[in-house]
Formats: C-alpha cells, sequence, structure tokens
C-alpha cells in the first residue's frame, strides 16, 4: 500500500493528503480484510505520511490472479502502510507474511493488528525499504508485493538490488504498483509480465520470475 504524493513537491516532504480507508472515507485510518479466513474484519491504522490501502477491487483482482499459488506461500510486503497486501495474503492462506514499513507509528500498528488477529504468521520490520533489501540474510520469497510512494523513482532503484540479492525465488512472483502516467519501468530479464492493468491513476502488474536461462 504506498503513500500517495503529488506530482509537484519537494523531496522528502509528506503529502497533506489525510490516510483514507478502501471505502474512500477521509480521515478513516481503516482498512477492512476482503477475502479468506478474516473476511469483513476491520483494522485501524494511523494516519501517517498520507496512507491509503490498495482499494478492495484491486486487491481482488490480484487475489484472484494469485489464487493458485497463495496457499503455504512466504511472501514479502514492501512499503506496507496499513498491511492491506500483507495481511489479506496471510486471511487468504500464505504461511508468513513479512512486512516492512519505515514508519515506527505504522509498524506498531502492524504489530497490533497481527496480534488481534491472533496470528503468528506475520513478522513486522521497521526498516527503510532500500536497507532492508541491500543485504538478503534470509531464504528468497514465493511472492513480493511492491507499492511505494509515486513520483520518486523508487522502481527503477528496487528492480536491480531485488534481482541482484536473489530476494524472489524462480517461479515466484512480483505485484507491483505504479501511477498509469509512467511507463513501466525496465524489470530484469528474468521477470515476464504475467498480468497487468489499470484502475484510475493507478496501473498494477504482475511478474512471474524465471531461472535464468529457462523460458517461461
Amino acid at each position: 500500500m504506498a503513500r500517495r504524493k503529488p506530482a509537484h513537491r519537494n523531496p522528502g516532504t509528506k503529502s497533506p493528503a489525510p490516510a483514507r480507508s478502501d471505502s474512500g472515507t477521509r480521515g478513516a485510518g481503516e482498512l477492512r480484510i476482503i477475502g479468506g479466513d478474516w473476511r469483513s474484519r476491520k483494522l485501524k491504522f494511523p494516519d501517517a505520511g498520507g496512507v491509503r490501502p490498495t482499494p478492495a477491487r484491486t486487491r481482488e483482482t490480484l487475489f484472484n490472479w494469485l489464487a493458485f499459488h497463495l496457499a503455504g506461500s512466504d511472501c514479502l510486503d514492501l512499503f506496507a502502510g496499513s498491511g492491506a497486501l500483507g495481511l489479506e495474503a496471510l486471511s487468504r492462506g500464505a504461511g508468513h507474511a513479512t512486512l516492512v514499513d519505515h514508519t515506527p507509528a505504522l509498524a506498531n500498528a502492524l504489530r497490533t493488528n497481527l496480534r488481534l488477529l491472533k496470528s503468528e504468521s506475520g513478522e513486522v520490520v521497521c526498516s527503510a525499504v532500500e536497507h532492508y533489501l541491500a543485504q538478503r540474510q534470509r531464504p528468497p520469497f514465493d511472492i513480493v508485493f511492491m507499492d511505494p510512494p509515486f513520483r520518486q523513482g523508487w522502481l527503477e532503484r528496487l528492480f536491480p538490488l531485488m534481482e541482484a540479492q536473489g530476494w524472489v525465488k524462480p517461479g515466484g512472483w512480483v505485484y507491483v504498483e505504479h501511477e498509469s502516467e509512467l511507463v513501466t519501468p525496465a524489470v530484469p530479464a528474468t521477470w515476464h509480465l504475467h498480468r497487468q492493468k489499470r484502475a484510475g491513476q493507478v496501473t498494477y502488474s504482475l511478474f512471474r520470475v524465471q531461472a535464468e536461462g529457462l523460458s517461461e
């Protein structure tokens, strides 16, 4: 879940827009799980940096794409924010999810929500994403969710880092959201576009990661 940023702003400043629920209500700071064991559970998160959960319709499409690959999977939710993607994955049968966000208030809320859900399958890491990805010290993931702040060049910086450090298993999946006016940045040669859709100002894509030298 990304922090939505205006097109013209000074680097390092936060968007003044308040947090929104998946129903679009300003300032609600509420996430609703839409499928799986925790379906219809509502969770609170703080108004920090313009966080907005990935919309319910987009999540439904994404998890339909992943329906046959999610059970027991090891997932990484980068820029986790409200936890919309990582928590939804756990609700739908993922074996484990690591949720990474650099904002302490959001990381604390994620830990609180995992306790409320009585889940021991989620791990919260309060860290800058680039720092977390810089050196892999654990097995690669089956699925990675990436919904970074817009118009800051994150994807161009993170794609090569993820490839160099081998963060995704061969046969794994990478989900990406970016602003629709941006052409999808070049991805590593082993990533193959599986599905792509546009919803308003957001384009979202799912890539399959192949073993180097093998075709899909």
